[in-house]
């Protein structure tokens, strides 16, 4: 099963290694029939420390770093 790939907007970097990602996903709701945007956030794999709030980036699963952690971060 080939892996996810999604991208979105740095909201911490604080932690070594480590990023927080705010990803947007836009989907028609079924009844309404109106454009919903809902939001997650994704703690993603950052080994060199390159980026900064408010960068947007792509993440890709992979295996379990840590406790939270299950996606790194591509470059740009």
């Amino acid at each position: 099963m080939p892996r996810r790939i999604l991208q979105g907007t740095v909201t911490s970097d604080q932690n070594a290694e480590t990023i927080t990602v705010l990803v947007e996903r836009r989907f028609t709701h079924p009844v309404m029939k109106k454009t919903v945007r809902s939001t997650k956030k994704y703690r993603a794999h950052d080994p060199k420390n390159q980026f900064k709030v408010g960068d947007t980036v792509s993440i890709q699963e992979c295996a379990p770093i840590s406790k939270t952690k299950r996606w790194i971060a591509l470059e740009g």
